[in-house]
């Protein structure tokens, strides 16, 4: 998963210190992109898994670097989605 699309999807500011705007891509557009992204990253970490269980990787290097950055995008999922589970429950406990 790149953080660098996640950023992109908000306002950068240029240059000149002003915002630019923004194509208008919701929260839910954002969200279906980075889970794509992360299964995309586990589709392409197990398919080089298979090869290196069947020996048709010819560089193993690149195969395990495609396994730990899959491993790496599903960790660094899971800790969004608990960080948003904890706001959400502190907010809950919030009394008005």
């Amino acid at each position: 998963m790149e953080i660098s699309s996640i950023n992109g999807s908000l306002s950068p500011i240029n240059s000149n210190n002003q915002v630019k705007k923004s194509a208008d891509t919701g929260f839910e557009d954002m969200l279906k992109s980075a889970i794509s992204e992360v299964n995309d990253s586990q589709v392409e970490g197990y398919k080089a898994m298979e090869g290196i269980a069947t020996g048709k990787v010819k560089n193993l290097q690149e195969a395990v670097q495609k396994i730990e950055e899959a491993e790496l995008s599903l960790k660094l999922a899971l800790e969004v989605k608990n960080k948003a589970i904890g706001a959400y429950k502190e907010i809950m406990r919030m009394s008005v």
